[in-house]
């Protein structure tokens, strides 16, 4: 799928078959990710790949019962990693790049998954402490964004958007 079609229709998907994701479409997945563009290429964020369903549960659980994470094959959950920045950024990097370099991961997964003909939808609604705990992530790596990823099980209507010229101004 051309890029610009992979963006119009992509959708926030919330229902997918039982059918597996294979293993290449989940590397072609993760490899757009490591091409995402970070501040100073530091890539400071994880990736945890959840399969299991009892993972899958625990992360359910502590996203207010949101169970078409357990219903996706795979979750990604994308996480921040503070120590990756500070050095070389500080307290702007820890606190905000950490977290633009997990979204734009996040993001290029999106769309590679929809070019892939997959589904997915963004779930940010968690509690941060029990989704680390949920995927074994270490002191300082913090989730901040979950990513189902499987076969459409519906087809959602395009949602409307706002017009350009209400997002966009010229300076």
């Amino acid at each position: 799928m051309e890029l610009f079609q992979a963006i119009q229709t992509r959708r926030s998907v919330r229902a997918f078959t039982s059918q597996p994701i294979p293993e290449t479409a989940l590397q072609q997945i993760l490899a757009a990710c490591n091409q995402a563009p970070s501040a100073g290429n530091l890539q400071a964020y994880e990736i945890y790949v959840v399969r299991q369903p009892a993972q899958k549960q625990a992360l359910t659980d502590c996203a207010n019962g949101q169970g078409f994470l357990l219903q996706a094959p795979v979750v990604l959950a994308f996480c921040t990693h503070a120590k990756r920045a500070e050095e070389r950024y500080g307290k702007r990097g820890t606190g905000l790049y950490t977290t633009q370099d997990a979204t734009i991961a996040c993001t290029y997964a999106m769309l590679a998954a929809t070019g892939l003909g997959l589904a997915t939808v963004w779930v940010g609604a968690f509690d941060e402490k029990a989704a680390q705990e949920a995927i074994s992530a270490p002191e300082g790596v913090i989730p901040i964004a979950m990513l189902p990823i499987g076969y459409p099980a519906e087809n959602p209507p395009a949602r409307p958007r706002r017009a350009l010229n209400e997002i966009v101004h010229e300076v």
